[in-house]
């Protein structure tokens, strides 16, 4: 959730050993052909990335020694202003709005990078369990516990810590890919109902904390 992070985001190596020239066209050639590939909803392996920028499978894994790096980099893009997003609000209410607001259109917009983000988590989870994951990096995703620990950060004195710390899990329920999931694939709505729903949901959720704790004398 800092500034390095949209570096990655946006294929920037200027934060340090910056890398110009064909080096840096290159990666971005390769991570723009990755883009293309899971907006088309592919999870492609680094091997077939580098066959469709037609760059060497060598050069390509000295970008990306793995899947996992190769997703994380894609995913990362795909989430661009959403990972240094701030609120100067001190109304925790307001500033989940508003973490809703600039999120959820970027997610509904890059759906199905995501998807086939979730896939390769969901596989490498299956390997797992079956024990034929090996040495393979593991996909890692997080972003959204910082983030919404930083929307409702106005509570951090007024929740009790267990109850703040539950106050974002349940909101990681409704932010990310997994609400389009329920609300769009299931349920059957638009981007704008999902969007509501999912806007009603953490709203309802503040507010329930807070009273609770108000309740209970916190």
């Amino acid at each position: 959730m800092d500034v390095s992070r949209q570096h990655a985001a946006t294929g920037d190596d200027s934060a340090g050993g910056a890398e110009r020239g064909p080096r840096a066209r290159t990666k971005r050639l390769m991570l723009e052909t990755a883009i293309r590939l899971m907006q088309a909803g592919v999870t492609p392996s680094v091997s077939e990335v580098a066959e469709a920028a037609e760059v060497s499978r060598a050069t390509a894994y000295r970008y990306f020694p793995s899947q996992a790096a190769l997703v994380k980099a894609v995913v990362d893009e795909g989430l661009g202003p959403i990972l240094t997003w701030r609120s100067n609000s001190a109304d925790a209410g307001r500033r989940v709005a508003d973490l809703f607001d600039t999120a959820m259109p970027r997610i509904d917009a890059f759906e199905a990078t995501f998807k086939a983000a979730l896939k390769l988590s969901l596989d490498q989870w299956a390997r797992r369990q079956a024990g034929t994951l090996g040495g393979e990096p593991a996909f890692t995703r997080g972003h959204r516990i910082d983030l919404l620990q930083e929307a409702i950060a106005p509570l951090k004195d007024r929740l009790p810590p267990r109850e703040f710390k539950r106050l974002a899990q349940a909101l990681s329920l409704i932010f990310g890919v997994e609400v389009l999931i329920v609300l769009k694939d299931i349920w059957g709505l638009d981007s704008a109902g999902t969007m509501s729903v999912a806007q009603w949901a953490a709203g309802a959720l503040v507010r329930a904390a807070v009273a609770q704790s108000a309740d209970e004398g916190g």
